[in-house]
């Protein structure tokens, strides 16, 4: 019945016509099955990922792959790992970069779809609109909020976005990639049956 239920609620994603008006039109970008056991949740598709229709297809995916230390099949396999970000299709372009994710997305489509994950125990919340919505009482900028992971960590982690753009918060910021990573790599260590990029690299030997 679970199965069934979610397979339908992704039916409707996908025909999605809630933004008409969106700049190229309605595509809803997602990956979901009841099996998966970590959560995706960024901002919304850019317009690489819109053309392609595969999340995190992108310079971004990249590092978010190497962060999570996994090859592309794992990542892609969405019994392993589901994504569903705050705006499901790609918002357009404003004056300094995409629009931000339309505001009646989450709000809709999350509470029918998150229920229908039961074996999720950790969720990346990828940027400001995902840490709003789903963090109370959080601080006022994002560089405290993902200080503050261990506050909600393992269920919610904090992250900044892995654009190349934050090259130099990274920079400036090293403890994220010394301690926050660390962390998420042994949860996918532990609970995802998957290559990593390490174990591929070992295997070329």
């Amino acid at each position: 019945m679970t199965i069934l239920h979610l397979s339908n609620i992704l039916d409707q994603v996908h025909q999605c016509k809630i933004c008409q008006d969106l700049p190229l039109g309605p595509r809803p970008i997602i990956q979901a099955h009841q099996q998966a056991k970590l959560l995706i949740i960024g901002q919304a598709p850019g317009i690489k990922v819109h053309q392609s229709g595969i999340p995190w297809n992108d310079a971004s995916g990249e590092r978010l792959r190497r962060w999570l230390d996994l090859d592309s099949d794992t990542f892609y396999d969405p019994s392993q790992i589901a994504i569903i970000p705050m705006g499901l299709c790609y918002p357009g372009k404003g004056k300094s970069g995409d629009l931000p994710p339309r505001k009646i997305c989450a709000p809709h489509w999350h509470p029918q779809l998150l229920p229908l994950l039961p074996n999720i125990e950790m969720t990346l919340l990828i940027g400001q609109y995902a840490q709003n919505f789903y963090l109370a009482d959080k601080p006022a900028t994002l560089t405290a909020t993902v200080a503050a992971w261990q506050q909600w960590a393992p269920r919610f982690i904090p992250l900044p976005h892995p654009s190349p753009r934050n090259s130099i918060w990274l920079k400036k910021n090293p403890w994220f990639e010394a301690d926050v990573v660390p962390y998420i790599r042994h949860y996918v260590h532990q609970h995802l049956g998957k290559t990593s990029n390490q174990e591929i690299a070992d295997n070329e030997e």
